[in-house]
């Protein structure tokens, strides 16, 4: 199966109990988000919690690792002056000013703000990325590659579900 293949699995599987318990056996689909065993996060919360706090999409991505669809964010068209958080925390995590069009179908950046983002390995789909996650919360944001514009290089590829803008000084 290809990454591609998988990816649409996980997504389709998102619709059904039975489909998302399957995508997970595999291995394919979302996961609860998990700290690693030196990873601490101010802000926790039980799941009920997050579940009442967050929409389904939200919690989706955010607490289960899961992606939205390419070019459903409106944050994907945002191009006003502003600062992006985390839509579990509200901690600020990208300035306006770092953004840029991708062509992916997701917000996209070339840095985090300083101490907003935590990364991990993920080796889901069978490959490896490094996925990215608040630094707050924990919650998972997207993941971050090395094919991004200057003067990083990186590109953060993240969900737009998983945060809110706020327009104003970047």
């Amino acid at each position: 199966m290809t990454q591609d293949t998988g990816r649409r699995f996980t997504i389709a599987a998102g619709t059904s109990a039975l489909g998302l318990a399957i995508a997970q056996f595999l291995g394919w689909g979302p996961r609860p988000a998990q700290a690693s065993e030196n990873e601490k996060f101010e802000v926790t919360r039980t799941e009920a919690e997050w579940r009442k706090l967050l929409t389904a999409n939200q919690f989706a991505v955010l607490r289960q690792e899961g992606t939205e669809r390419p070019y459903t964010s409106p944050l994907n068209d945002e191009h006003r002056a502003g600062r992006f958080s985390c839509a579990g925390c509200a901690l600020d995590l990208f300035s306006s000013k770092t953004k840029f069009d991708s062509h992916t179908g997701w917000p996209s950046f070339w840095q985090p703000l300083d101490k907003a983002v935590g990364e991990r390995q993920d080796r889901s789909f069978g490959m490896a990325r490094t996925e990215v996650h608040c630094r707050r919360c924990g919650g998972h944001l997207g993941h971050v590659f090395d094919d991004g514009p200057r003067p990083t290089g990186l590109r953060y590829c993240m969900n737009g579900v998983a945060m809110k803008f706020t327009p104003g000084p970047a």
